[in-house]
């Protein structure tokens, strides 16, 4: 079964990519249609959303120590049609409709054999310097780490199961359970999946705060128990307002903008012998309360990515427990990629999650 492909991944297809080139540069190409190695599957993609971090590259051209160095190819939020099978690749056949993990680890070190396989040192992830991602017409990639999707389920939810993921370990990390109060801080797309998981889970309350008030309300439309809109940088008085809107101080927060005060609201907001999850990334160093965490023993827990995520929550949405559909905004064709990247930037007209299709017009 080695390389054979259908009929749409042969002759003179062309595989337009999206690639970034340098810090501000975006450049969309024809390349060669990749064929599969051993192990892989070639896909014709069909949905890329696009995450802040495609974005953080475009703007900064690195994201702490990982650095653009060479053109990269950008998108990691993906589902696609298997149209060829690389060599020892069972489980799946041309013509499936599959949902991408964008991380391959190594499969031998210990982080991998204990199950943390996000922590592998030579984890390969889509759209991380050096590693290309899949925002093209076709893209070639791990048999096993590819799901496919029950007929009921659409393409683009199955590019969604991507961010719907770092949202299952988030408050896997954290501890969602029922009857969990539960903070949520940062109403954009990574909030708004760990407030849907965390509910899913069954988180009695979740309140989410933002600066944003539109996002705030699409957040209520999708289930918040509550919102709270930031307007200062105070968080002993913010924390006050999230146990007055609650009615308690919250067991979980899950702090998701990266912001120096929001983290700091996270430690005083959270009860005593509560967790914040630390899902945002933002300065490398930040100040923060540490003796209000210690003293009143609030773990506090990072994540990177995810691990073991993508059944549940493919899971998750199969079974209507989760409805990711509204989250996205915008749609967009692979040829319009710059105005897409500058909608998500800007977040113009609302924006929440951008999505790409990258089938030919």
């Amino acid at each position: 079964m080695s390389g054979r492909v259908a009929g749409s991944g042969t002759g003179s297809e062309t595989n337009l990519t999206a690639v970034l080139y340098e810090k501000g540069d975006i450049r969309l190409e024809d390349r060669d249609v990749p064929k599969p190695a051993d192990g892989e599957v070639q896909l014709a993609m069909q949905c890329v959303g696009i995450c802040g971090s495609d974005v953080h590259y475009w703007q900064n051209g690195r994201i702490g120590d990982f650095v653009l160095r060479a053109p990269m190819v950008l998108g990691h939020e993906a589902s696609g049609i298997v149209t060829a099978l690389g060599k020892d690749v069972e489980h799946l056949s041309i013509g499936d409709r599959v949902a991408i993990e964008p991380g391959v680890p190594c499969r031998r070190c210990r982080f991998c054999k204990s199950g943390r396989y996000n922590l592998c040192p030579d984890m390969q992830f889509c759209a991380t310097p050096p590693v290309n991602g899949s925002l093209a017409r076709y893209y070639c990639h791990a048999a096993d780490f590819c799901y496919k999707l029950p007929s009921h389920v659409t393409l683009e939810e199955g590019a969604l199961l991507e961010p719907l993921s770092v949202g299952v370990h988030a408050c896997k990390r954290a501890g969602v359970t029922v009857g969990s109060q539960v903070l949520v801080c940062g109403a954009g797309p990574i909030g708004m999946v760990c407030m849907l998981v965390a509910k899913a889970m069954g988180a009695a309350t979740v309140c989410i705060t933002d600066i944003a008030a539109n996002r705030l309300e699409v957040a209520k439309q999708l289930g918040a128990t509550s919102t709270l809109l930031v307007t200062s940088r105070d968080s002993t008085a913010l924390a006050r307002e999230v146990q007055d809107i609650i009615g308690d101080q919250p067991d979980i927060t899950i702090e998701c903008s990266g912001a120096e005060s929001s983290i700091q609201l996270g430690i005083r907001a959270t009860r005593s012998g509560g967790c914040l999850v630390l899902v945002g990334l933002g300065p490398s160093e930040v100040t923060l309360p540490v003796v209000d965490a210690a003293t009143r023993e609030v773990d506090i827990r990072g994540i990177f990515r995810y691990a073991n995520c993508y059944p549940t929550a493919l899971a998750m949405v199969a079974s209507g427990a989760v409805d990711v559909k509204p989250l996205v905004t915008h749609r967009y064709t692979l040829e319009d990629t710059h105005t897409a990247f500058e909608t998500t930037r800007t977040m113009a007209g609302g924006a929440i999650k951008v999505v790409i299709n990258c089938t030919k017009k």
